[in-house]
């Protein structure tokens, strides 16, 4: 029955569905785990990437070798390839599509840039995320389009509402989260994350419920930069701005050992000095 209704995206199944938008979503559920949980002292996002080859130039990959950096330095050195800063203000993890997602980062970005030039100001985090959603509604109404293959965890600050943590999805909705996950293993991760928030989390309890909750729904028992990206939006303690940090992958590498979730030094240690050859100080020098 869906073959008969799915090769448009302006046809409506007699269920009232929309074939082609469920298969969008379908697209992220196998990708990389996006997690992100709001404090009162910030937000914390985590993201799941492909474990990179030691033949890949990092140079040339987004971000390259000098990714991540804290408030203009995060501009500067740029995310990699899940996480991205929109504006001064937004941070966004993507799950599903990367080339849709880089053509709705730039679309964000003009957004952002544009409400700046006009109003001199940062744009709300609720407006940038309602125009994002809007053009992707309409990526499902008109003909000759499909729909963005891809889902957006947003995190940001501004003076109306203070910190807050949105999702969206391929048909253009929106809600907020004080905790949420999407890509693989959302179901599993969303079941830890109800279990173990609290309303009054501080900055570092959140950092630790993020990474712990992605080592229990990731198939590695030790967490490392090769596979992850870590990013937070916090203010400034004296300009009270926000201020958004997109870890660098040592930084990312001692959180990791400080909350015994990744190699310790003694396993880098004996990982270097072991009969492992070349492949396995070629993997240690990645991940440090």
């Amino acid at each position: 029955m869906a073959r008969r209704y799915d090769s448009r995206t302006t046809i409506f199944s007699p269920e009232g569905r929309l074939f082609q938008v469920e298969y969008a979503m379908e697209a992220i559920s196998h990708a990389g785990t996006v997690l992100a949980v709001l404090s009162k002292e910030g937000i914390a996002m985590a993201a799941e990437k492909k474990v990179t080859g030691k033949l890949l130039d990092l140079s040339l990959a987004p971000g390259g070798e000098g990714m991540g950096g804290e408030g203009t330095e995060a501009w500067m050195g740029g995310g990699g390839e899940k996480i991205f800063l929109l504006n001064n203000n937004i941070l966004a993890g993507l799950a599903g599509i990367t080339s849709d997602a880089n053509s709705l980062v730039n679309f964000a970005r003009n957004s952002a840039q544009k409400h700046l030039f006009t109003y001199d100001e940062d744009i709300p985090v609720e407006m940038l995320v309602q125009r994002l959603c809007d053009m992707k509604q309409g990526y499902t109404q008109f003909g000759g389009l499909r729909p963005f293959g891809v889902a957006l965890l947003y995190m940001g600050w501004d003076p109306i509402y203070g910190f807050q943590l949105y999702q969206s999805d391929p048909s253009g909705n929106y809600s907020g989260w004080k905790a949420t996950c999407i890509g693989s293993n959302h179901s599993s991760a969303s079941s830890l994350l109800k279990q173990d928030y609290k309303e009054d989390l501080t900055l570092e309890e959140a950092k630790s419920l993020c990474l712990k909750v992605m080592s229990k729904t990731m198939d590695s028992t030790k967490l490392s930069s090769e596979k992850l990206e870590f990013a937070t939006m916090t203010l400034h303690p004296q300009t009270k701005q926000p201020l958004s940090k997109i870890y660098r992958p040592s930084e990312l590498d001692g959180l990791l050992r400080d909350l015994e979730l990744g190699g310790t030094k003694e396993d880098l240690i004996g990982a270097m000095e072991g009969t492992g050859g070349g492949g396995a100080v070629g993997n240690v020098a990645i991940s440090t």
